[in-house]
């Protein structure tokens, strides 16, 4: 993501006011005191020219301290907007009670099950969700758009151009991820379908990853019909006091 322009002149400022450019030995503990301090996450590229550095030196410092923090109660994390201290997920419970978090927050199974074929699957269409779920996600995608996990990524290139989803920095703070290649490979997870599941039934045959001609007509047809639906269905899931039961139970993921 960009840097916004206030962050730009700051950066600029910096350089042009003559601050010499950090040592090698500095310059990771620079680096971490910038994160700390910031906000919201800092992209690389910012970092690379507020210090007056190349962004591979970025690179190095940035794994640096991830590696220093690593068995501490803190992690680095480098999502799509850029890198941020966070808390270890093994403390994810004493700080949500230190904290007060509801429970109510966490996600139905349904809402994992598509934020999971969003993660492995990314860029993906909500019909491609569909097909490897076999019901609608329409509510548990308008669920996790409004919780901030997943966000639209742009248009797929074939017919209808279909709307693509991809999940987001704040998927990455949800499951206490400190990068997107951290998620376990898919060849230590449960096969899906598993061993015993019985054979599909006919006309149930195309896979997820090659939809049939049928499948794409109608995902053309049902995200132009069902965007406003969507969007009424984020307002509603933003709101504690209109969750159903189903997704308001507690989940892990």
């Amino acid at each position: 993501m960009p840097p916004d322009s206030a962050a730009d002149e700051i950066a600029i400022d910096e350089i042009e006011s003559g601050l010499p450019a950090p040592s090698d030995e500095l310059l990771p503990n620079v680096v971490e005191a910038l994160v700390f301090v910031s906000e919201d996450p800092v992209p690389p590229a910012l970092l690379a020219r507020t210090l007056g550095v190349s962004r591979r030196m970025i690179d190095i410092a940035l794994d640096a301290i991830a590696e220093s923090l690593s068995e501490r109660g803190l992690r680095l994390q480098i999502g799509p907007d850029g890198a941020q201290i966070i808390t270890a997920p093994e403390a994810s419970r004493y700080v949500e009670y230190f904290l007060g978090l509801e429970a109510q927050r966490r996600l139905s199974n349904a809402a994992l099950e598509t934020l999971a074929i969003v993660a492995y699957q990314q860029p993906v269409t909500r019909a491609t969700v569909d097909t490897i779920r076999g019901v609608s996600s329409d509510g548990s995608i308008a669920t996790l758009r409004a919780r901030g996990l997943i966000e639209d990524s742009g248009r797929a290139p074939g017919p209808g151009r279909a709307r693509l989803f991809v999940t987001t920095q704040r998927f990455l703070e949800h499951f206490g991820l400190e990068r997107p290649q951290d998620l376990p490979p898919l060849d230590v997870l449960a096969p899906l379908p598993p061993p015993d599941a019985p054979e599909p039934l006919e006309g149930m045959g195309a896979t997820a990853s090659e939809p049939d001609a049928s499948t794409t007509t109608d995902e053309t047809a049902t995200d132009e019909a069902t965007d406003e639906a969507i969007d009424e269905a984020i307002d509603e899931a933003a709101d504690p006091s209109t969750q159903s039961e189903s997704d308001a139970a507690p989940a892990s993921f």
